[in-house]
This record gives structure tokens, sequence and C-alpha cells, in this order.
């Protein structure tokens, strides 16, 4: 029996919480520690004020933007998220073609279920890539080109996760540690959602971590992925890579992860084409500011040099609008996403970005602004 429908992320949230197993459901709710940075991030936007007014002719407003070089029917872009792909049957497949209808990027993870040559080859449509450094060079070096020979153009390097974050979610569900005693909580869950275990455990079969198949070939194991991961990330990498890397992309280079004025110089220092203020949507510093609070003052500073984006804690269109506000090009949402997923696979979060379009087009015609490119602190209250 249908009781409701989804109108927010919150509704989504919701569905989701009842679909997915716990550990998937509190992997991507969490945060870092006390998660003290997520409730911030989500705290923040809507302490943002946004002028009222009236008497303007705002017959004709426009979400259309551009990010990244690509045209967009609104300023947002489905941010890389892992394990995306146990969300729903195939789930950055079905993300992806959500995304296409909406006329939005989608950025596929590193540490996604469907490969990139599964995505190129499912929709046709292109897409953005999301690279974590790695010590294996020639690992970074071949998920380079096979971005680029599957059409991508557009590469998001996070660059704030030297090491993982401390997730006691992650602790509490069994996903941070080896052994049996985690296997058999987490099957305990999986039985608990028998429709999940169905839909996607079963029918969505391949389960593994796509992009990396080719270097793990038991990819389908939490445990040896989690050593494969632990013994790749590379916490001695500095700006000096960027040379290395720049001079194998080229493709436009988004540099994910910058929350400070000083890191956004030294990125458009080392050629990057934008940034992404993010502090990883709570997940790596507990304690780290709020995205919402940071943007304004790197946006001053670099935005006239190069793009700036945002992430972390936006949970409607109307933060959106607020985000153009403070100084963005245009923002990526992670959780929201993925909720509507979860909850509804492609329909559900084809039904969410539609909302989000009309929550910005609404709230633009109620701030008296037409166009994207308008949108600046002239329209916020600052009483």
């Amino acid at each position: 029996m249908i009781r409701t429908m989804p109108a927010t992320s919150d509704d989504h949230r919701a569905r989701a919480g009842g679909r997915l197993p716990r550990f998937l459901a509190d992997y991507v709710d969490g945060g870092a520690g006390a998660e003290q940075t997520l409730a911030a991030n989500v705290a923040a936007w809507p302490g943002i004020g946004i002028r009222q007014r009236v008497l303007v002719d705002v017959a004709g407003v426009d979400t259309a933007s551009t990010l990244a070089g690509d045209a967009c029917r609104m300023p947002l872009a489905l941010a890389p998220l892992g394990l995306g792909g146990l969300l729903a049957r195939r789930g950055e497949l079905q993300a992806l073609r959500a995304a296409t209808a909406a006329g939005v990027p989608f950025t596929l993870s590193t540490v996604g279920i469907c490969s990139i040559e599964e995505l190129a080859a499912g929709t046709g449509a292109p897409f953005w890539f999301q690279l974590y450094w790695l010590r294996d060079r020639g690992l970074v070096a071949d998920l380079l080109q096979r971005a680029w020979a599957a059409g991508c153009r557009t590469l998001v390097f996070t660059v704030d996760l030297p090491l993982p974050g401390m997730r006691h979610r992650d602790t509490r569900n069994g996903m941070a540690q080896p052994g049996v005693r985690p296997k058999l909580l987490r099957l305990t869950q999986v039985l608990a959602r028998p429709g999940w275990l169905w839909d996607v455990a079963l029918r969505g079969k391949p389960l593994l971590f796509g992009n990396l198949q080719r270097q793990l070939p038991n990819a389908r194991d939490l445990d040896a992925f989690r050593a494969f991961i632990d013994a790749q990330f590379d916490p001695g990498v500095t700006w000096a890579e960027l040379d290395w890397l720049r001079a194998r992309w080229p493709g436009r280079l988004l540099l994910k992860g910058i929350l400070d004025v000083d890191d956004a110089r030294a990125a458009v220092a080392v050629g990057a084409d934008g940034l992404v203020v993010s502090n990883h949507g709570g997940r790596q510093l507990d304690g780290a500011a709020a995205t919402a609070l940071r943007l304004p003052a790197i946006a001053a500073a670099v935005g006239a040099d190069t793009e700036v984006l945002v992430d972390g804690g936006l949970r409607s269109g109307v933060d959106l609008f607020r985000a153009c506000a403070l100084g963005a090009r245009g923002a990526l949402i992670g959780r929201p996403w993925a909720w509507a997923l979860a909850g509804g696979g492609e329909a559900g979060l084809r039904g969410l970005l539609a909302t989000w379009q009309n929550e910005l087009a609404t709230t633009m015609a109620l701030a008296g602004v037409t166009r994207i490119a308008e949108i600046g602190p002239q329209h916020l209250d600052r009483a």
C-alpha cells in the first residue's frame, strides 16, 4: 500500500533506510568521529537567509548553466560515491541514466561497483570520473587511460583522503575490520532486508569493485578490498604529484576537498581547471568547518581565476540557490542521490532531481532573478 510519496531528501532517506541493510544505510549516512562536521554541514545552509523580492518580471526563469564546460539544466552534479552500485541493482548505471535524463553530470567513483566500461557501454552518455591517488602509479595511469577511452573528459581528483577518517558506524556494523564475526554481523543485516537481498545482492551480480577488478580479482570480498586500499592510499602525496597527473590527463581537472584559501590558491597555481570546496561530507576530519562557511572566502580569493564548486550538506534546490549566491558556480550532492536511488531506483532519483530543479526555479522567481549567472551575494539577507 502506498502511504506517501517522497517530496524531500529526508523523505528519500527514510525510504532508503527501510530498504538497505543497516551497514549500507549507515555507510551512506555516517561521518567521521562524533559526526560534528557532518551535522555542521547540514545546519549551515538553512542559516543563510535569502532576500525576497516582489513585482519583478520572473516569467522567464531559466535554471540552465555550465559545469566544467558541460551544459546542464541546473548547476548541479552527482558526486562520486563509493559502493554506489550496492544501493540499487547496478546502482551507478541507474544513477547515470537518471542524471542524463535530468541534464546534470554524474561522477563515477574509483571504488564504484560498476566499471568505467559498463557505464560507457550501458548508456553511451558522457560522465565524469573521480580518482583517488594510489601508490601504484601504473594503476593510476591505467585508470586515466580507461576513463579517457570511455569518453570521460572531466576528472575529479579527491585530495582530502591521505588516509580514511575514523567512521565509528562502520566499526559497529562490521565494515571496518576483517574476520568471521563482522561477516556474520553483516549477513544478519542482509537477511533482515530480503528485498535488497533478492534485487541487488542476487539479481545485481557481479558485485565487484569494477574499476579495480584487473588488479584485485577477489574484489567482491570487502576484507580483501580493505587490505588493498589500506596498502594503496598514499599519505606522502604532495602538490608536486599534480605535475605528473596533469601531464597524463588532457581533459578538465577538478580538485575535490579544498577547505582552505591557501590550498585554493595552490590549486590554481598547479593548473586545476576548478575546485570543489569540500570536507568529504564530514567523513574525514571531524571538527573541520562546514563548507557553506568556507565557500565565500574561497570564492572571493580564486573565483575569478578558476571554477569554484561546493558540496556537503545541501538538501534542496533552495540550498543550491544559496551556494550560487555565496559564490559557487554550482554544487555536487552525494547522500541525497544515494537515498533517492536506494529508496526508488532510477525513477526515485529522477524524481529527486526534478524536485531540486523546481525548488531552484521557484526560489529564483521569489528572489527576483531569472538567470543562474545573475545570482550573487545581493540576493542574500544580511540582516
